[in-house]
């Protein structure tokens, strides 16, 4: 979808009937100590949401408002991010939203085996809610997409599955689920995560790969879950036994997501990002600080809707020359205050404070970061809550980061509160500064 867009393009009132079941029980291990203490769909991204906004503010932008979120590992965080922030549904109406940790449901295990297992667990709740079609998402990517549309397309074949799929680098393969698809896009071949990825025809270099959006007619997904929780080979998820084995059937469909992307503002091409590594989550938080950003989340066409801190405006204080409380190409969240620092390309989450003399570039910094006076930080990712001492340099020797914090492939430093009690310790005392 082109252009501005408003509100899900539905006429046959597909999304009413359907219910989406996001799966966000991973931990998301390639993000590093951001995951230590939240699962990847609850890791903050672009100023005030969480991963998981995106996939929730899509199916209720699409029309659903039915909705599962099955949880698994650390999911404290991403509970009380759900419980603040997405209690707005009206159950009388038929709306809702279930968290759905794994209890046990089937037998005595106590976790989900695989995503499909997550899905077969709940078979209960969602015959509950009576939808005639289920939409199946992955809650740890960025993008924007009018469900709708896929369920429609799904709904017109006839098939039995319909796989959202988006063009990748072969490099970027391996991660994913990749397919190949034939005449009126059905599905051919399914490899989850190949070693040595195969190209899409006429395209060399780049692949089709899942994004992890499946759409099924309800009862038939039951049935498919019912033989797959019998089958003692099988491992219960979707990538590497429900979707092979449908392909193989010859009942699986691709849906392109150039045909159901929504892109409103500026946005010339349709956005979406894997952000699991720390060099992603990095550089995705960054675009957004760029004058023209890939992805626009200034619109209220397609709201990302969260939880929202009540907080005071960000506020700048200090303007005498070396003492300027400022922001360049920056994104500076509420309850903010940049007190005679200097901040540049860098994104500020709520309650973060910056103090006199310090200066900041390309830096990520989550709730609640204090950055004492004379600190330089370049190149940097702070978890929530981390206190950055007096006069701490990061980002111009990378050797000396390395010895303290962790630094990604691509040169990104990670600094969590652990690493720098460890730094402390190491050498000799207690190395905050004083807040001013």
């Amino acid at each position: 979808m082109h252009g501005t867009h408003r509100g899900a393009s539905d006429p046959g009132g597909l999304a009413r009937q359907s219910m989406a079941f996001v799966l966000a029980g991973g931990r998301g291990s390639r993000l590093r100590e951001l995951t230590d203490r939240r699962a990847k769909p609850a890791v903050y991204f672009g100023g005030k949401a969480r991963i998981i906004d995106f996939a929730l503010s899509n199916a209720v932008n699409s029309g659903i408002r039915r909705i599962g979120v099955a949880t698994q590992y650390k999911a404290h965080s991403l509970i009380r991010h759900l419980q603040r922030g997405w209690s707005f549904f009206n159950s009388s109406r038929g709306e809702g939203l279930d968290i759905l940790p794994a209890s046990q449901r089937v037998d005595e295990r106590n976790w989900y085996l695989g995503t499909a297992d997550a899905v077969f667990q709940n078979i209960d709740i969602v015959e509950g809610y009576e939808p005639k079609y289920m939409v199946i998402l992955a809650g740890d990517h960025i993008y924007k997409m009018d469900y709708s549309r896929m369920i429609a397309q799904h709904v017109e074949s006839g098939a039995d599955v319909t796989v959202g799929c988006i063009e990748v680098s072969r490099e970027e393969a391996s991660a994913f689920g990749v397919m190949a698809v034939g005449d009126g896009g059905k599905i051919t071949e399914f490899l989850e995560k190949p070693a040595d990825p195969p190209e899409m025809p006429g395209r060399p270099g780049r692949c089709l790969a899942s994004m992890g959006i499946y759409v099924f007619e309800t009862a038939k997904l039951i049935d498919i879950l019912q033989a797959d929780a019998e089958d003692a080979r099988s491992e219960h998820d979707f990538g590497k036994d429900i979707i092979p084995a449908l392909v193989a059937a010859g009942g699986a469909q691709a849906h392109s997501f150039s045909e159901s992307c929504v892109m409103t503002g500026d946005e010339t091409e349709p956005y979406w990002r894997d952000v699991g590594t720390v060099d992603a989550f990095h550089q995705a938080n960054i675009d957004l600080t760029q004058f023209e950003p890939s992805l626009d989340i200034w619109s209220n066409d397609w709201p990302i809707w969260t939880y929202s801190e009540l907080t005071p405006p960000a506020k700048f204080v200090h303007d005498s020359d070396g003492r300027r409380g400022s922001a360049f190409n920056a994104l500076v969240s509420g309850g903010c205050i940049v007190s005679g620092s200097q901040v540049r390309e860098s994104l500020l989450f709520t309650g973060v404070k910056a103090h006199s003399y310090s200066e900041l570039r390309q830096v990520v910094a989550l709730p609640y970061v204090t950055v004492n006076r004379h600190a330089r930080l370049r190149n940097v990712v702070i978890d929530s809550g981390v206190e950055i001492p007096r006069g701490l340099v990061v980002g111009e020797d990378r050797a000396e980061d390395a010895r303290w914090f962790r630094v990604s492939e691509g040169g990104v430093i990670l600094i969590t509160a652990d690493m720098l009690r460890r730094r402390a310790e190491a050498l000799g005392g207690e190395l905050a500064g004083v807040v001013s």
